[in-house]
């Protein structure tokens, strides 16, 4: 896309890309999509302040940042889905709030965005937690209290607590994983979504912020389900 772009020109070009031929339910879906783009800044009306208004429109710098990553991107749904799954599964819960977030993701609602996908993230670490939970009574191993604590953020500290005294038992890969990335991962994404649910200001989470943590949560995932893994292979 260059800087001189017209509505006209781009929708023909979707139009005959997908070979829409008189089909108004999709091309209705394409107007959606269209204009979902300059609801989330990726797109802006006007060329220069000589050709302000539509038909003009150019790419924002937040948009060129997106198509720099556009396959895998959270404004790319399918395509951050496809690299989601192509790393780790995820249970119903977590990829019902996932779906929702992206949902909120596209359409700016960013607040929204940042407790959908910090409920996701707390899905999969409560999933961790009932298997480890599972395994150790499956050893007859004492289970921490704290496990089963109903703050997320004690189990996820004890989730930490409970690797890291194993840490010897861990593959090197995954040791160094873990210590480097799990802590920033879940505080990132946890902290974006206390900013928005417990609110101190008109605007507590920035697109950016948002963004941050959808980028993230893929890498995450991909994590929590090696040391799923570990848990059945490592732990004895």
């Amino acid at each position: 896309m260059d800087g001189s772009l017209q509505q006209t020109t781009v929708l023909n070009r979707v139009s005959a890309r997908l070979k829409i031929t008189n089909d108004p339910d999709l091309e209705q879906l394409v107007l959606a999509e269209w204009y979902g783009l300059f609801n989330t800044g990726y797109l802006s009306w006007g060329h220069n302040l000589s050709n302000s208004n539509p038909p003009f429109c150019h790419v924002t710098a937040r948009g060129k940042g997106a198509l720099q990553s556009l396959s895998r991107d959270p404004s790319n749904p399918v395509g951050y889905l496809a690299y989601l799954h192509s790393l780790a599964p995820l249970n119903f819960v977590a990829a019902s709030y996932l779906k929702e977030g992206l949902d909120c993701f596209v359409g700016a609602h960013y607040k929204a965005a940042a407790v959908m996908i910090g409920a996701a993230t707390e899905s999969l670490v409560l999933e961790l937690r009932d298997h480890l939970v599972q395994r150790l009574g499956d050893l007859q191993q004492d289970v921490s209290p704290k496990l089963s604590d109903w703050r997320v953020k004690t189990v996820l500290d004890e989730l930490q607590n409970f690797v890291d005294a194993r840490k010897r038992t861990l593959p090197i890969e995954l040791r160094e994983e873990f210590s480097s990335y799990w802590p920033a991962f879940t505080q990132q994404i946890r902290a974006a979504r206390n900013d928005a649910g417990h609110p101190s200001s008109v605007e507590p989470v920035s697109p950016e912020t948002a963004h941050a943590s959808f980028l993230v949560f893929p890498l995450l995932a991909q994590l929590a389900a090696r040391v799923h893994g570990w848990i059945d292979a490592g732990l004895k």
